[in-house]
């Protein structure tokens, strides 16, 4: 007979995770993530950024109009916990190319989210791009998280293409969920859960491994076709 009124399983051996803090160092092979600082990283990203304003398209904040004007905002973000900010470190070619964040951090539902993300053109598309966001949703699972989120303007179709192609299963449309710098946004959710984690974690391995690229650095095996598998559903807008 049918329980007229179902209830979720009860989790076992589970607990609420950890926080993330500024003390969390992220490392691999092609990346290396730490805490945002602005006396680190504001001018060598400011410098990254420059004459690419379109980086800011989506984003609540900038284009910035001064190295000061955006020295101050990093160092007030990277003074708060949530959203907690990292830099980024493209260790292949020894540079600072952006900066990455964890936010809407909620320990008791054992859900995070990775977002305020702001990757300079010079990082984009390359393998430490695709590993500090490996990094990232490794380091939630391994501590415990069920639920990893990826949220975004739904008008913003690379990042709806990146998160499909990092294994993100679309979740529907927030229509009118918020104003940002006075325009309307509906937004994209996407998500990845704890049991997806093992076949996701395996796909991210063979992209990463080097043998996976030939000489010149062309992949073998696109990462959208090994996490194609592990996505419960797919956005039906690309």
């Amino acid at each position: 007979m049918t329980d007229p009124r179902p209830v979720g399983p009860t989790l076992r051996n589970w607990a609420p995770p950890p926080r993330p803090d500024s003390t969390l160092t992220l490392e691999g092979r092609y990346a290396r993530l730490v805490a945002l600082n602005a006396e680190a990283h504001a001018a060598l990203l400011f410098n990254a950024y420059d004459g690419h304003d379109w980086v800011w398209d989506y984003m609540p904040v900038g284009p910035f109009a001064s190295a000061a004007q955006f020295h101050r905002w990093m160092r007030e973000a990277a003074a708060g916990d949530d959203p907690l900010f990292f830099a980024i470190h493209d260790t292949e070619r020894d540079r600072w190319g952006g900066f990455a964040s964890y936010l809407r951090i909620k320990p008791a539902s054992g859900a995070i989210e990775v977002g305020f993300i702001a990757m300079a053109p010079a990082l984009q598309r390359t393998r430490a791009a695709t590993e500090a966001m490996y990094l990232m949703m490794r380091w939630a699972f391994e501590a415990g998280y069920r639920r990893y989120e990826w949220k975004c303007d739904a008008l913003n179709r690379p990042s709806r293409r990146a998160a499909q192609r990092l294994g993100f299963s679309f979740e529907g449309i927030f229509r009118q969920a918020t104003v940002v710098k006075g325009r309307n946004r509906d937004t994209a959710w996407f998500s990845v859960i704890d049991t997806e984690w093992p076949a996701l974690s395996e796909a991210f391995r063979l992209w990463l491994d080097p043998a996976n690229f030939n000489a010149t650095g062309q992949q073998h095996e696109a990462l959208s076709d090994l996490t194609r598998l592990v996505r419960a559903a797919d956005d039906p807008d690309l």
